[in-house]
């Protein structure tokens, strides 16, 4: 019999043990040895959440596509597949019209109605774990805000204070920010503030010129940016 292996880790996976691809494609290989199966191809999708939509899923659909009649698609857990129920299901019965099979290390591979219930039990509780991870987030996420902790970038005009987790106006930004403010009040075009700021040296953060379209995204919550 040939197999084809296929693995993947999502951008926080890579960084736990075990759930790396190295991990995957070594325990496949040893079972694929031990079945004495022929493996055909590898491949794989790093970075990929396994809730992402198929087209962002280059290495799954390639190895489907490799399949042929009889193969096996090897992965060791069932959630490397994917870590939603619907979009597994949609998977398996792309694996069946090239009239192969998914394997997995972990699950159930007898075609029987006890193996196919085993395996929507472990496709359940692998998306009930990410709802978990997101609620958490979303909860942790509320209370930062709650708190006043400082959530993802910081806005311009602002910096990070001392204790890294809280934001405090940023003296030379906010002077930026005055600036803009005054000449948008005189009526200057976002250009003309552009051409204006670039030409007394006063840059964004980057230490680039200003232009237009930055400028638009700055003004649309002028206001709030501004320390009292």
């Amino acid at each position: 019999m040939t197999t084809i292996i296929y693995t993947r880790v999502s951008t926080q996976e890579q960084t736990e043990s075990g759930a790396g691809l190295n991990a995957q494609i070594d325990a496949c290989r040893a079972y694929a040895r031990a079945q004495c199966w022929v493996v055909t191809g590898e491949y794989q999708d790093a970075g990929i959440s396994g809730t992402a939509d198929l087209e962002k899923r280059t290495g799954l659909m390639t190895a489907i596509g490799e399949l042929g009649k009889g193969d096996v698609l090897l992965v060791a857990k069932r959630d490397r597949i994917g870590r939603d129920v619907m979009l597994v299901k949609t998977i398996e019965r792309m694996v069946a019209k090239h009239k192969a099979s998914i394997h997995a290390l972990n699950g159930s591979n007898e075609a029987t109605p006890e193996g196919a219930l085993m395996n929507t039990l472990i496709d359940g509780f692998a998306a009930y774990e990410v709802a978990v991870i997101r609620a958490r987030t979303k909860a942790a996420l509320q209370a930062k805000k709650a708190r006043g902790e400082r959530m993802g970038k910081i806005p311009f005009g602002f910096q990070a204070d001392d204790d890294g987790v809280h934001i405090i106006p940023c003296a030379i930004e906010q002077s930026a920010l005055r600036m803009i403010s005054e000449l948008k009040t005189a009526g200057y075009s976002l250009q003309r503030i552009a051409n204006t700021l670039n030409s007394q040296g006063v840059f964004n953060r980057q230490g680039n010129p200003w232009n237009p379209v930055l400028l638009h995204s700055i003004c649309k919550d002028l206001s709030q940016r501004l320390a009292a």
